[in-house]
């Protein structure tokens, strides 16, 4: 997917390219464990769909639940959701800095004579 030392840098236009690519990945990859964290809460909590919502989206954003669980499972899930939610932040946030950090780093070690 990405170019070695040898080859000369992508156009800019095939950069926002591989941006958008990167960028689908991490919105899917976001709404997809965003739905299994609604589905969760829902099962385990029996909270209303919009709670459900506020409580997965606040794990998923770093910031913690808003409704303590009440239920043994609940408070399973809610501990296991909050171990891979900071996962699944960490690898968003490299699918969106790794292009960048890639289009740097070989624009300054490309070598234009081999």
């Amino acid at each position: 997917m990405y170019e070695s030392r040898q080859h000369p840098p992508i156009s800019s236009q095939l950069f926002v390219m591989r941006m958008l690519l990167h960028a689908t990945a991490g919105m899917t990859l976001l709404l997809i464990s965003l739905a299994i964290g609604m589905v969760g809460y829902i099962y385990f909590e029996a909270l209303p769909w919009r709670s459900a919502f506020l409580n997965a989206a606040m794990l998923l954003g770093g910031m913690g639940p808003v409704d303590a669980p009440h239920t043994d499972g609940g408070k399973l899930f809610a501990g296991f959701y909050a171990l891979y939610a900071g996962l699944i932040f960490l690898v968003v946030v490299g699918l969106f800095i790794a292009p960048i950090a890639h289009r740097v780093m070989h624009k300054y070690h490309w070598a234009k004579d081999i």
